[in-house]
């Protein structure tokens, strides 16, 4: 047996994606894994159980694993745990333009009312910012009532089936959904975290204990999910306490499924509307007709639930928790969202509506003035062209950065190509989805990151040591480099994909110029295997990124070897200042523009200069319409950044 401790730091703590996410790894052990916090213990198999310890980020907990495989097992294990990323997903999405009756997000109504509000003015929490204006579609569905409570002995089996049988029908619509284009990759892992409660054990098995006893199934999923939801909502955290929607609305779903009963189909939504409901589950929202919601006001619900979550990645205006006033919904023919200010306004006078008009008529305003820049290929004063592209994780971000005006991608982060499966992805997957992003930009330039991770961010078919400091340690192309039957498949895909034409790759955490020549060796017998076996492939310009403080003092020799720079200003600044950015103690310490990293920064574009070859910053300053001339007078010549920053950048550089 073996048991080790480990300080949390997954951002928000063990919620549900982090959560299911932790769940899945154990599961690939063979070994008996728990979790044991000040809260109690728990199975690490099981992600409701891990939930509902309600473990905090900073929380000081032991892992405990008797098995087999203990020792992989608790390496990894402990690696996602220490990881400050692990759960809070990929990069935020940008919302998309608002149609008609919604203003952007930031647009708030000028507020006429005196502090006093009048009756009509429903105040509650901003979910999801923006000002919307619309016809309510009411979605007060009636309550769930079991026509019996008990079972004979002899139906236990039947109803056993019939449970299951349901349980299996909502995983597979739940998968189906989550596969669907349109659906962005962070409504696709709430789905997954869904299915995952869905299929937990304290969930499942409570169920089936309760038909096994002679009751009724549909009268017991309901009786758990209570019981379940009613635990979470005891949580002191309020991120946790927002979890018992999940619990409910699956538990209302499958219900509903063994009575017969028809939910609403809000997929059906065939005109512009405001959503108005009780209570709207994230699996409620993943079916709507998202082309038609304006905006969403319910009585339940905070600003950390999964639809709040979902209707900000979508940028629909969101009030939640506007309280028990049914009947005034009920009696709307009108209804003003107000996500800014966290209230919904019913029927709205004149002056209100006016009002909330004008707000969107001003965020629509904002919005087209930026949209002119779309198109544009930004020119400072002196004539040198700016190429401003996107930073993407997910072959679905692409619509997109493409409606964002993006001029190619100047960072693909390959680690969720290989997250997402529970084995390393093949080379011929691998070579799909480069040609793919390749072609969706033709002829604009692709830059994809060969893989990036280390113990601090593991995926499945690699296992890391236990490291005081991962991020100091064997990651990056240190580790690609020691493991070529991991990197050599990735890049003989590159290869294949650079059959395209606009492909260019970059090599993350580089500290010493031997790496680069043998990353380079690494290629040239890549490419000569592809020869002999008669595999189509291309070529690709060779670039790294400048994210150690090493890289910065021997830029001028680097730049002699590769065809280009990208600065990654995120980690350059953890390195140079050494401070962790996931530690608040020292959070002061963690800024872009303190003058040693701005120092670095230029060093690094003038070795480029030098040697005649291009350099990008693809980090979070990037967007930073402050530090942007300021980069560009250093000799930068490509920001990029999300798909939501793209036209602000685009404008700003242009008033250079």
């Amino acid at each position: 047996m073996i048991r080790s401790a480990a300080v949390v730091r997954v951002i928000e703590g063990l919620h549900t994606r982090p959560a299911t996410s932790l769940a899945q790894l154990a599961k690939a052990y063979q070994c008996a894994i728990e979790l044991e916090s000040p809260a109690g213990k728990a199975n690490m198999k099981s992600p409701v159980k891990l939930m509902l310890l309600g473990v905090k980020e900073g929380d000081e907990v032991y892992i405990n694993a008797d098995g087999p495989d203990e020792r992989d097992a608790v390496t990894r294990l402990l690696a996602y745990l220490m990881d400050p990323a692990s759960g809070v997903g990929e990069a935020e999405e940008a919302a998309p333009a608002a149609p008609a009756g919604q203003a952007a997000p930031g647009a708030a109504i000028a507020s006429t009312a005196p502090a006093a509000q009048p009756d009509n003015v429903l105040q509650g929490v901003a979910g999801s910012k923006g000002v919307a204006v619309g016809t309510p579609y009411l979605v007060f569905p009636e309550p769930l009532v079991p026509e019996r409570q008990v079972i004979c002995e002899d139906e236990i089996d039947a109803e056993l089936e019939r449970f299951r049988g349901v349980l299996e029908q909502f995983v597979a619509e739940a998968n189906a959904r989550a596969q669907q284009p349109s659906t962005s990759e962070q409504t696709r892992s709430i789905l997954r975290a869904l299915v995952d409660v869905a299929m937990d054990e304290e969930f499942v098995g409570a169920i089936i204990r309760g038909i096994e006893g002679q009751g009724d199934a549909a009268a017991v999923v309901l009786r758990v999910g209570q019981a379940l939801s009613e635990a979470f909502e005891s949580l002191d955290d309020p991120y946790m306490r927002a979890r018992s929607e999940d619990i409910r609305g699956v538990a209302r779903k499958l219900a509903a499924q063994l009575l017969g009963v028809p939910l609403p189909d809000l997929g059906a939504i065939a005109s512009p509307c405001v959503i108005v409901a009780a209570d709207l589950s994230a699996w409620d929202f993943s079916s709507l007709a998202l082309e038609h919601v304006q905006g969403l006001v319910c009585t339940g619900g905070s600003a950390t639930s999964h639809v709040a979550i979902m209707a900000r990645t979508y940028g629909i205006p969101a009030v939640l928790g506007v309280g028990q006033r049914q009947a005034l919904l009920a009696g709307a023919s009108r209804i003003v969202v107000d996500g800014d200010q966290g209230r919904a306004i019913v029927n709205p006078d004149p002056a209100q509506e006016a009002a909330a008009e004008a707000a969107i008529a001003a965020a629509r305003a904002t919005a087209e003035a930026l949209q002119r820049y779309r198109d544009v290929v930004p020119l400072t004063s002196d004539g040198r062209e700016i190429h401003v592209c996107a930073n993407l994780g997910a072959l679905s971000e692409i619509p997109l950065a493409l409606r964002a005006g993006a001029m190619g991608v100047g960072l693909f982060r390959t680690e969720l190509l290989f997250m997402q499966h529970r084995e390393l992805p093949s080379e011929d997957m691998q070579a799909h989805a480069y040609t793919q992003l390749a072609q969706a930009f033709f002829p604009r330039q692709v830059i994809v990151r060969t893989l990036d991770v280390g113990g601090d961010k593991p995926i499945a078919g690699l296992s890391f040591p236990v490291e005081e400091n991962p991020f100091l340690g064997w990651r990056g192309v240190r580790m690609c480099l020691d493991r070529p039957e991991v990197f050599k498949p990735q890049l003989r895909a590159l290869l294949r994909a650079a059959g395209v034409g606009n492909l260019r790759v970059m090599i993350p955490m580089i500290s010493d110029i031997e790496e680069v020549r043998s990353v380079k060796a690494l290629i040239a017998q890549c490419r000569q295997e592809l020869v002999e076996q008669g595999i189509a492939h291309g070529e690709f310009d060779l670039g790294i990124m400048i994210e150690t403080p090493a890289a910065v003092l021997q830029a001028d020799a680097l730049a002699a070897e590769v065809a280009f720079f990208s600065i990654g200003t995120n980690d350059l600044t953890q390195y140079v200042m050494a401070t962790d950015r996931a530690n608040a103690q020292v959070a002061r310490l963690y800024r872009i523009e303190h003058p040693a990293v701005m120092k670095a920064v230029h060093l690094a574009c003038r070795a480029a200069r030098a040697a005649g070859i291009p350099v990008g910053i693809c980090g979070e300053a990037a967007a930073n319409l402050e530090l942007i001339p300021k980069f560009i007078h250093m000799g930068v010549t490509e920001l990029s950044m999300s798909p939501a920053s793209i036209l602000a950048a685009k404008q700003r550089i242009h008033s250079l």
